[in-house]
């Protein structure tokens, strides 16, 4: 009896896989047991080709070759990992090997990696697929029990082939055309142009804004305050001497509760993670990265084996779940979650809120496994992911929060000043989180949070005293990572025609859950976009940009529609062919747009500097770790960091200080003024008492970390990746 071969996405995943199936000997790229074995990819093996594996002219950035539409793509292995593709291309081919079991990850992507690993191998054995949704002992075991033929799968394995070609097609012709147009490392994409016209459009309403100014009128009374309302039900108004008139009509009056409404209500826990609600929520609370978020997730989900599947779009769980819900519950009855697990596990567990077998397609809802954590070996950072997720577990699993709601309408002299507040009767959820109100609105907010004394109708309330409050009307607030996703998944709130609108609310928005946090990353890296604090602004290349690229390629609602379509492939409704031929067709009208475009593109952030590389004059950019010489010439690709963010704290305000300088002029600089030259740094370090060895082991970490970054090219990195 021949053996099975399994293909793995990572070695870390292979070798639990190997464990539970009892496979211990050791092989080239390999692990080997009597009925399998067990190998693995590093991502990728095989990609599409580049443009010059059609045409040797391609070689050159030309516009006259444009566009670039070969009659088929091809695929080529990975330089970087051709020993491994070798290894997994022998196996397939082995005599003793009869069937394929892909174990890759259970998505989109993950079905890609195997398939163009079969196909470049010409792999044709019987294949089967291994779908899961967690990497733990009994999730491996039972998915080999009800392994599923490859071909049930072979829609999700067109659509991700037609994802990449329209990216190649799309994203390196336009690329191309807008380099060689206007002679500068300019990059546009499917997705990545449309989420920077976002960030773009934002940053011109922000500059374009002009605050009003506006007043409020407020009644103290004995323990409470109440706002006015006019008629029209306006809080605001622009005009003080109409709220003076106001006030001096109520001073030192009495007014009378005109009207009370007092209500039980109940809210709702809410929903299970997805992974972009979770990324959302870990920007708010730890300021983490979209791609910080996610591969956080990975970490619990394949190595500590806690929670399921990251890269999923759904925040509910199916019927067959449900049974495993009190093992989940005692598996993360650990530390300070053991009095809530415990809790829930012995009371009326809550399922309406988390079960929906509609709104579940690939994967259900992040959840924990059934494997309990040991906290311990949680870094910081995976701790607060995992605390992040199994509160919102336990939340979703409970009661609603149960409240009174008391509403005053209160008559002085004519005038009607409105108060709200509210009383817990029933923590419910809320338990997990404390009772902080999440209200967007500040002044909603404080009378929403305020307690009320006990009020009847027809009640007399001395006005004790009153208050104008003056502000201003605030500008839209810029991007952060967690409001950038939001928006990525809901372009339709940058929509204004409602048909249009109609449409995306029905299509997954700008990418995908998986790739959503690469598409920022990428804008970071080619500089269109950077971090002030928390907050995202687009750099001056990124406007540029904008402005100079085909407007069909900015439009979110293109963009989705495509999404949707990719979708559609999936499910066996849409036709693969017909997409690319559309691609194609795409490809070749935004090339003629950038030809007959009469914009123009100029670097602003040019330096006196010249190339030590080419001659060239640099471009001075913001990078991750602070400011940066790159060549403006795209072909050479040279950098040279000028100052680098450290982890050296300002010992006058105790803020992160620069590197900046090169040799025995390097100085640590502080925004708050403070300067201090390297070797009066390491003097000042021993004597605290750092040693000597200390310190260089620090001074060397940093420039380790300088020396990465500048050997990385995001320009050669971003157009490898189309």
């Amino acid at each position: 009896m021949g053996k099975q071969l399994v293909l793995a996405e990572k070695p870390s995943v292979a070798r639990d896989i190997a464990r539970v199936l009892g496979c211990k000997g050791k092989g080239d790229g390999c692990i080997i047991g009597d009925k399998y074995i067990i190998t693995w990819a590093l991502g990728h093996l095989v990609t599409l080709a580049d443009p010059d594996a059609y045409d040797e002219r391609y070689k050159k950035w030309e516009m006259d070759d444009l566009p670039m539409l070969p009659d088929k793509m091809k695929l080529v292995i990975i330089k970087q990992t051709s020993k491994q593709y070798r290894a997994v291309s022998a196996l397939m081919k082995r005599p003793d090997v009869d069937s394929l079991v892909i174990a890759t990850d259970a998505g989109r992507e993950g079905e890609l990696v195997a398939r163009w690993i079969m196909t470049k191998a010409g792999c044709k054995k019987p294949a089967y697929r291994l779908w899961i949704s967690s990497q733990t002992d009994k999730a491996i075991k039972d998915g080999f029990k009800n392994l599923k033929p490859a071909k049930d799968y072979d829609n999700l394995y067109k659509s991700a082939q037609a994802r990449a070609e329209a990216d190649w097609l799309v994203g390196l012709n336009t690329t191309r055309a807008l380099t060689c147009k206007y002679n500068a490392s300019l990059s546009a994409g499917r997705v990545q142009t449309p989420t920077l016209a976002l960030i773009v459009a934002r940053e011109e309403e922000i500059q374009n804004f002009k605050p009003k100014t506006y007043y409020t009128l407020q009644a103290y009374f004995n323990g409470f305050k109440a706002t006015f309302r006019d008629k029209k039900g306006n809080t605001r108004f622009s005009d003080r001497e109409f709220a003076e008139k106001i006030e001096n009509a109520i001073k030192n009056k009495s007014g009378k509760v005109a009207k009370l409404e007092k209500s039980s209500k109940k809210q709702a826990p809410p929903a299970a993670y997805d992974l972009t609600e979770l990324q959302r929520d870990a920007n708010k609370k730890y300021g983490y990265s979209a791609k910080q978020t996610l591969s956080l997730m990975q970490s619990l989900y394949e190595y500590h084996k806690v929670l399921t599947y990251p890269r999923t779009d759904s925040r509910y769980i199916t019927d067959d779940i449900v049974a495993t819900i009190p093992e989940r519950l005692r598996a993360a009855a650990v530390g300070p979650y053991s009095k809530w697990a415990m809790g829930l596990a012995r009371g009326k567990i809550e399922t309406k809120y988390i079960v929906n077998n509609a709104k579940v397609t690939d994967h259900h809802a992040i959840i924990p496994t059934e494997q309990s954590p040991n906290l311990q070996k949680l870094s910081f950072d995976e701790r607060n992911i995992y605390d992040l997720v199994v509160r919102r577990f336990f939340a979703v699993l409970s009661a609603p929060y149960e409240y009174d709601e008391v509403k005053v309408e209160i008559d002085i002299e004519g005038n009607s000043f409105f108060a709200k507040g509210k009383t817990p009767k029933a923590m419910g959820w809320k338990e997990f989180y404390g009772n902080a109100d999440e209200d967007d609105d500040e002044d909603e907010a404080e009378n929403r949070s305020q307690s009320l004394p006990v009020l009847k109708e027809g009640m007399s309330l001395p006005v004790m005293s009153t208050k104008i409050t003056e502000g201003k009307t605030r500008p839209p607030a810029r991007y952060t990572e967690a409001t950038l996703l939001s928006a990525m998944e809901n372009p339709s709130k940058q929509i204004e025609d409602k048909n249009l609108k109609a449409v995306i609310n029905q299509t997954s928005g700008l990418g995908t859950p998986a790739t959503r946090a690469d598409i920022i990353e990428k804008l970071f890296d080619n500089f269109s976009i950077e971090r002030v604090g928390k907050e995202i602004h687009p750099t001056a290349k990124g406007k540029q940009l904008i402005s100079i690229v085909p407007a069909d390629l900015k439009s979110a609602e293109l963009t989705a529609k495509w999404e949707q379509q990719l979708q559609n492939i999936s499910k066996g409704t849409a036709d693969q062919k017909k997409f690319i031929k559309d691609m194609r067709d795409y490809s070749t009208s935004l090339v003629s747009m950038v030809i007959a475009s009469d914009a123009r593109y100029a670097h602003d952030n040019l330096t006196r500097t010249a190339c030590p590389v080419c001659g060239k004059y640099m471009l001075e950019v913001n990078g991750k770790k602070g400011k940066m010489l790159i060549c403006q010439d795209r072909e050479c690709g040279y950098r040279k960091g000028l100052t680098q963010v450290t982890n050296a704290r300002c010992p006058d305000c105790h803020k992160k200080m620069e590197l900046r300088g090169e040799g025995d002029k390097k100085m640590f600089c502080c925004v708050c003024g403070y300067r201090e030259k390297l070797t009066e740094f390491q003097k000042r370090k021993e004597q605290a008492g750092a040693g000597k060895a200390d310190v260089l082991s620090y001074m060397r970490k940093q420039e380790n970390q300088q020396k990465k970054e500048e050997k990385n090219n995001p320009f050669a990195d971003l157009l490898k990746g189309f």
